[in-house]
């Protein structure tokens, strides 16, 4: 391994994670456990990663228990004895393999689609999926707790049958994002209007799911400017404005920030080369996982950048290097690459990367 590895390959611990390297696995839905159980393939799916050296694997979304958490169809639970027995035989095959794993704990909100996934409405702060489009009701205050409590169930549930730590799904428009964004709360109440108010909802899922986990378990919360309702929208247009929700995440729990972007080597705000992990670090104080297109040669959504090189050498190995170097975040996730190919660590690790398999979207459903 050359030197220039050496950030990407150090050992990292934090509470009851203890990884070989600073490489996560995003998490990547992919319609896979029907009836909603974990079952042989996504043990073997796991495990293969495990064994290609990921240092952390973050599943998929797992849905809580609550009418409305569901947006997506297969997609597993995270509560219920039959599926925790499945989640506990993917967590015993990865610990096999060598591997650390988290589940991912989700609730989509306002992005359910009922007619798809059952009778129940999409619930969210002011029952809109983005300013101007309506869809679902707004959740009363019962509502509100019942689903932070749903949150407490799985990471409880989830600590019990052997998982390294949880993370909490915040980003991408889903149900805590929809608190945090003002495009989508429009509540007149202490859920609503300041910037404390729309964190509110956010802090006490995760003070629940501290008390039902205790002091010793590693809570990651995952965050994104980006919504897919809005590729430009933001939570917060001034590195202070993010200081302020990220204060308020850590004193409720927060062990480790995943800051979601798009493409990890854009800057996020203007004036420095930060991108949005680096600023969360540098605020918060709190290691950091970035993410974004890594050692991807076509874009994530579009499949269009395979042919913008300069593109292409960014989400490169040296640019994610010299800002671990650089000590800008702690660790990275790397979703398609890693999806593609479960050796892309080894790979990069042995200087083999001319022989990684590179991610294309038309094999993304053949994929075990």
């Amino acid at each position: 391994m050359s030197d220039e590895l050496a950030p990407l390959f150090k050992p990292f611990e934090c509470k009851s994670l203890k990884l070989k390297n600073r490489i996560a696995m995003a998490p990547m839905t992919r319609s896979f456990s029907p009836g909603n159980m974990p079952n042989e393939k996504n043990i073997a799916y796991y495990q293969r990663r495990a064994r290609g050296e990921v240092g952390l694997i973050i599943t998929e979304g797992t849905e809580v228990r609550h009418a409305g958490a569901s947006g997506y169809p297969n997609v597993p639970h995270i509560y219920g004895e039959q599926a925790m027995a499945g989640w506990k035989q993917v967590v015993d095959a990865v610990h096999q393999a060598g591997g650390k794993i988290i589940p991912q704990l989700w609730h989509v909100g306002a992005v359910r689609r009922p007619k798809q996934e059952g009778d129940a409405p999409a619930y969210s702060p002011s029952g809109i999926f983005a300013p101007q489009k309506y869809n679902g009701v707004a959740m009363t205050k019962a509502d509100i707790d019942e689903v932070i409590s749903a949150f407490a169930e799985s990471a409880r549930l989830a600590k019990a049958v052997g998982f390294d730590g949880v993370e909490i799904h915040g980003a991408h428009g889903y149900l805590i994002d929809q608190f945090l964004w003002a495009g989508s709360n429009l509540r007149d109440d202490e859920y609503g209007g300041s910037l404390e108010n729309r964190t509110r909802f956010a802090v006490e899922v995760v003070e629940a799911v501290r008390k039902a986990v205790g002091d010793d378990f590693a809570i990651v919360f995952r965050f994104s400017q980006w919504k897919q309702q809005d590729f430009d929208a933001r939570l917060a247009e001034t590195p202070q404005q993010l200081g302020q929700i990220l204060d308020l995440l850590v004193a409720a729990g927060v062990d480790i920030f995943h800051a979601s972007t798009r493409r990890f080597w854009e800057p996020e705000f203007t004036g420095s080369d930060l991108n949005l992990a680096g600023w969360t670090q540098k605020l918060s104080g709190k290691p950091t996982i970035s993410v974004g297109s890594v050692g991807l040669t076509e874009d994530f959504i579009t499949g269009t950048f395979a042919s913008d090189q300069p593109e292409v050498e960014k989400s490169g190995i040296n640019e994610l290097t010299r800002r671990m170097g650089n000590s800008e975040f702690e660790l990275i996730a790397v979703g398609r690459a890693v999806l593609q190919d479960p050796d892309w660590v080894i790979k990069v690790r042995e200087g083999r990367e001319d022989e990684i398999k590179s991610f294309s979207k038309s094999s993304l459903q053949q994929l075990i």
